[in-house]
């Protein structure tokens, strides 16, 4: 997954977390479960700047039974 980081503020982003929420969804479109995983943001991040990273997001083989599919839907980050 590849997320655009933008700082709009005057300080740099020294460090901080961003949170992916990975949806297990049914064979018929039904939200089954959210599975969370972190990484650390890639700091620093200037003032006014952007910066993208990719991560990979993993779920465990055994979460998704057959005929089922994943799809990371949620991002949220936090900083300091």
């Amino acid at each position: 997954m590849t997320v655009s980081l933008h700082n709009t503020g005057g300080t740099a982003v020294r460090s901080g977390t961003v949170t992916f929420g990975t949806h297990i969804i049914g064979a018929l479109g039904i939200d089954w479960a959210t599975i969370e995983s972190t990484a650390p943001l890639p700091t620093p991040i200037a003032p006014r700047t952007r910066k993208a990273k990719t991560w990979t997001v993993c779920v465990d083989t055994w979460r998704v039974p057959l005929g089922m599919h994943v799809e990371t839907r949620d991002v949220s980050v936090e900083w300091e």
